[in-house]
């Protein structure tokens, strides 16, 4: 059972992580997850500056895992779907159950249902589907849209007005219309929407327009009602009192646009979102800490600022209660200096940060190559005899390498704060040496190291743990048949509680059509592989701030999907053309460059790469040209020797690289991507041209060509 859980990162649930990374000493005690349906949260007093083009998306954007980060608060990105307030459980999608013994609910708002005329409109809440639709819509010009349909926004009110005038920034020429209920409006709105050119219809009138957005009010999450906790039965928002504490279950707090105080009702607003944050906080603290609640009466009326645009430029409405001042453009720098002031608080400052040098997780924990070399030579483990395969053929069925069982075993010090994707990462991680092998995963067995806590928090961890696990193997019908618990004792404290985690895994599995090995490269071969390269970098650079969250919410997609279709696909192919995988293996700590060189055993053999189609993660090189890297890249730059020249002249590794000068930025930056450690990264296979064409031309897999192999005789391709 988690302690705490947060649901959703609403305006409160930010401003409540920020506290807690300012001033450790208030956050409550235990394990505490907060879940959110995206890693980053929109701050609405943007979003129409957004829609306009004014702002970009991550200067509007709030990094929910950072932030969590900072606060000591695990992040499990993923979609509620429920809730069961008996069993104290939060309900996911495609996830488990996740317990609690408190929780926090800020989940923002969705769209009213639309009448049956406007199902084919796209609602504004969430925002994150809108916007994207906007994005889709961008393509249609006054050059190619048609006269006759024009982009038509609902609503009815403000928030209608003011998403109306932003998309005729957004597109000067475009057609649109505003149905809105005219009384609802004050004159000098229907004057700049008159200015703008948008046609205003009665909220009664037809419209041909099948493209546009619903703006037509608010209400909570449909599940909320369904969970049988108090709501509204018109907003469906959740009833609390002036605690903020739901009515009737004293464990359960709301605020936002989805609560509503009973006592004193105030209309979904960002607003008074931003200012619920401090009495949820500190009646959370409280209740955690078995103390006294403190009541909170927000104020009554609040004052709102409304972007818009007057001849193109931008302008601002005031409005408190039922005045309304404007439009004036000192009032929108008024509020962009609000806007702004409110976004910087999320930066990070000196005591959002330890001072403390943070090591990297995941793969990049590994021992660098070379004492780990060093320690397999004094220990008698490394010589002539020994190969550097990913997995081992058990010593009974050395005599039986069509059908081999083999094995191996991974794993890691947590790299993410959501125990059940940490899981599932380590598993897909550990089964990876087996297909660049050849094999399909037969069992696991898992040991997990859990930090020191509570039962009930350990047990939570472990349970979202191994059913990360068992997401990873139960596609490939592959039974987790045991494994071993540990508890630390240590005594380190990790931020959050659940990067204390470590997971290993061991992986038997069988070969379907003989054992591929690491170093049996033949010359002419061309190279393959199957994923971009960047993960070390970026969970490196996510440590300094420097990463985008959407650059790391692509590694996370990438690195959480499975690849054993293409084991199995390669499987089949091998079926028709037995020995068309000539070597395999897969890329991890040492990063391709020095997973390579294992392969290059043959000193007969070289190999060719073209910089320029080795795929990289977003965001990598930029990360790479600008010195971050991840702690395992020095030690893995020793693979740079491998594009030194030999005694004969020409390096075991050539790496071509185009038009990029050899001593510019971009140039480093590709060297540094040569030896990035990468977590669930790619498999590297090498196979004759006919079977390469084939598997580049096949529109379902993802393979890339990235190099040649020849003898050193021959000259370079």
């Amino acid at each position: 059972m988690s302690g705490l859980v947060l649901a959703g990162g609403g305006h409160s649930h930010a401003l409540l992580l920020r506290r807690w990374a300012m001033q450790p000493r208030k956050r409550p005690q235990g394990l505490i997850t907060l879940v959110s349906r995206s890693s980053t949260a929109l701050y609405s007093g943007m979003v129409p500056g957004l829609i306009a083009g004014l702002y970009d998306l991550d200067s509007v954007a709030i990094d929910l895992r950072t932030l969590a980060d900072q606060a000591g608060v695990a992040l499990v990105v993923a979609e509620i779907t429920g809730l069961d307030p008996v069993a104290r459980r939060l309900q996911l999608e495609q996830r488990p159950d996740l317990s609690y013994e408190w929780l926090s609910l800020n989940l923002g708002a969705v769209t009213r249902k639309a009448a049956a005329s406007e199902s084919a409109l796209v609602p504004i809440k969430p925002l994150e589907p809108a916007l994207a639709y906007l994005s889709l819509q961008d393509q249609h010009t006054l050059d190619s849209a048609a006269p006759d349909s024009p982009f038509r926004v609902v609503g009815s009110g403000l928030a209608a007005v003011e998403t109306v005038l932003a998309l005729r920034q957004r597109w000067p020429h475009r057609a649109l219309e505003l149905q809105v209920r005219a009384e609802h409006l004050h004159p000098s709105m229907h004057e700049a929407l008159q200015r703008a050119g948008v046609h205003q219809l009665s909220n009664e009138a037809p419209s041909r327009a099948s493209t546009g957005l619903l703006c037509t009010g608010s209400s909570a999450p449909q599940w909320l009602a369904r969970s049988g906790l108090p709501c509204d039965p018109t907003s469906g928002r959740v009833l609390t009192d002036a605690t903020l504490q739901v009515a009737g279950h004293p464990h359960l707090f709301a605020a936002g646009d989805c609560a509503e105080i009973t006592s004193d009702p105030r209309p979904a607003s960002g607003v008074w979102a931003v200012r619920a944050a401090s009495p949820l906080a500190r009646n959370l603290e409280a209740a955690t800490r078995g103390q006294r609640l403190q009541p909170w009466r927000p104020q009554r009326r609040a004052l709102q600022l409304l972007g818009g645009f007057r001849n193109g430029q931008p302008t601002a409405w005031a409005l408190r209660g039922s005045q309304l001042i404007g439009p004036h453009p000192l009032l929108w720098r008024w509020k962009r200096r609000i806007d702004a002031r409110f976004m910087a608080r999320f930066r990070r400052s000196a005591a959002m940060q330890s001072n403390a040098a943070m090591a990297c997780r995941g793969c990049a924990a590994k021992l660098p190559a070379a004492p780990l070399e060093q320690a397999l030579r004094d220990a008698g483990l490394a010589g002539d005899q020994v190969q550097p395969e990913d997995a081992a053929i058990l010593p009974l069925q050395a005599d039986q390498q069509s059908r081999a069982v083999i094995q191996s075993v991974d794993g890691f010090p947590a790299l993410v704060s959501d125990p059940w994707l940490n899981g599932r990462l380590t598993a897909l991680h550990a089964c990876s040496d087996l297909w660049a092998c050849g094999a399909r995963v037969l069992a696991a067995q898992a040991v997990v190291t859990l930090p020191q806590a509570a039962p009930a928090e350990q047990a939570s961890l472990l349970a979202q743990t191994l059913a990360g696990i068992r997401s990873a193997l139960d596609p490939q019908g592959t039974p987790l048949i045991g494994g071993h618990t540990l508890e630390g004792r240590d005594g380190a404290a990790a931020a959050p509680l659940s990067r204390s985690l470590q997971v290993s895994l061991s992986v038997t599995g069988q070969c379907a059509h003989g054992f591929w090995q690491k170093t049996t490269l033949q010359a002419g071969d061309h190279l393959l592989i199957s994923r971009p390269l960047g993960t070390g970098v970026l969970f490196a650079a996510a440590m300094a701030g420097a990463a985008r969250p959407a650059a790391l919410d692509t590694a996370l997609e990438q690195m959480a999907t499975s690849q054993h279709p293409l084991l199995d696909a390669l499987l089949k192919l091998t079926h028709e053309q037995p020995g068309a995988i000539h070597a395999a293996t897969d890329i991890t700590g040492f990063g391709l460059l020095g997973h390579l060189g294992e392969m290059l055993s043959d000193p007969s053999l070289r190999v060719t790469l073209t910089a320029n189609a080795i795929p990289a993660l977003p965001q990598a090189l930029e990360l790479l040209e600008a010195g971050h890297a991840s702690s395992l890249a020095p030690s893995n730059r020793n693979a740079w020797s491998l594009l030194d020249a030999t005694e004969r002249g020409e390096p075991p590794v050539t790496l071509l690289l185009g038009d990029t000068p050899s001593a510019s930025p971009q140039a480093r930056a590709l060297l540094e991507l040569l030896v990035d450690p990468q977590t669930c990264g790619p498999l590297l296979i090498s196979v004759a041209p006919e079977v390469s064409q084939r598997l580049e031309n096949d529109p379902m897999q993802a393979w890339r060509r990235i190099g040649v192999v020849h003898s050193a005789e021959a000259p370079s391709p």
